[in-house]
């Protein structure tokens, strides 16, 4: 495959196939329609707009389609954009296929799955360690696939089952450190703090949003679900009530979606873990499409910041 979307930079022309994340039809001040799709591959992802844009466009573009599409690549409010001058959905003939661009996790999933399930293994309290097993059995089928957000960051192929186990190295590492730590709880905290986004989101290659995500969100997703197995499971002590609390605090404030903030240690830590490495993965990501010497493009998610990638070898 040609060099990714991500590659490209401002003036290039663009000559390939990409596929369609989501397509959303807007208004031009002329009155006329048009599209905004964002395409993506394997590097990363580009607005683009389709201008004038018919009835019949609205129905071949849409999510999951592959495309063939030419244009330029242009920069709008310091973003990339692609300025696409023509778009065709793909065809048999073409020998392409979506897998070829959807992004995955660095790590195949059964190494994921072996990973994870020795870090379980370490649980030693029987009611978090029963909580557990039973969100792995049920889930670890899609666990092992779904992406962890919609965008941003882990927004790939095994993103979740990856995210999780990298959070849980973080965690043993911390244990070292302080001893103190419940590694228990934490642990149990960290694999299923993003279990309820397996309801929250649509699909693997081209998630958004379901009814359910976009009306309750992963987190009372999940709240609900434990009680529902702590219940099942016919387990009544205090690790049932406080895992809830992990999961319902793990964004840390009421403005990044936690109803309430980390009122135990634990809790907090899980926060603190889950902020390392979604923002490393962000940066890591970004980093390594520029060379040495040059700023990234702004990051929403890192308050709009672009950064710099210092020039000289560590």
């Amino acid at each position: 495959m040609k060099k990714g979307i991500a590659y490209y930079n401002i003036g290039e022309l663009f000559d390939y196939y990409m596929l369609v994340k989501a397509a959303t039809k807007g208004m031009a001040s002329n009155g006329k329609p048009f599209l905004t799709l964002i395409l993506k591959d394997v590097t990363g992802e580009i607005d683009a707009k389709l201008w004038e844009a018919t009835d019949e466009d609205e129905q071949l573009f849409q999510a999951e389609q592959l495309v063939k599409v030419t244009g330029e690549v242009n920069q709008y409010r310091g973003r990339s954009q692609l300025k696409i001058h023509s778009i065709r959905p793909a065809q048999p003939t073409d020998g392409v296929h979506p897998t070829d661009f959807i992004e995955k996790a660095p790590v195949q999933k059964e190494e994921l799955m072996e990973r994870l399930t020795e870090f379980i293994f370490e649980i030693q309290n029987p009611n978090l360690q029963r909580i557990v097993r039973y969100f792995i059995k049920k889930y670890q089928e899609d666990l092992l696939v779904y992406p962890a957000a919609v965008k941003n960051h882990h927004e790939y192929v095994s993103g979740l089952a990856y995210h999780v186990v990298s959070m849980l190295k973080l965690a043993k590492e911390l244990k070292h450190l302080y001893p103190e730590i419940n590694q228990d709880l934490l642990y149990a905290g960290i694999v299923v703090h993003d279990l309820g986004k397996l309801k929250e989101l649509s699909s693997v290659a081209t998630p958004s949003y379901t009814l359910e995500g976009k009306l309750l969100g992963h987190i009372p997703i999940m709240i609900e679900e434990i009680g529902h197995a702590a219940k099942e499971l016919q387990i009544e002590g205090e690790e049932v009530l406080i895992l809830q609390h992990m999961v319902l605090s793990h964004h840390g404030k009421a403005e990044w979606g936690s109803p309430k903030a980390p009122l135990v240690r634990e809790a907090e830590l899980l926060h603190l873990i889950d902020l390392i490495d979604a923002k490393m993965n962000m940066l890591n990501r970004t980093l390594d499409k520029v060379k040495p010497g040059e700023f990234t493009e702004r990051l929403f998610a890192m308050d709009n910041r672009t950064f710099y990638k210092p020039s000289f070898e560590d």
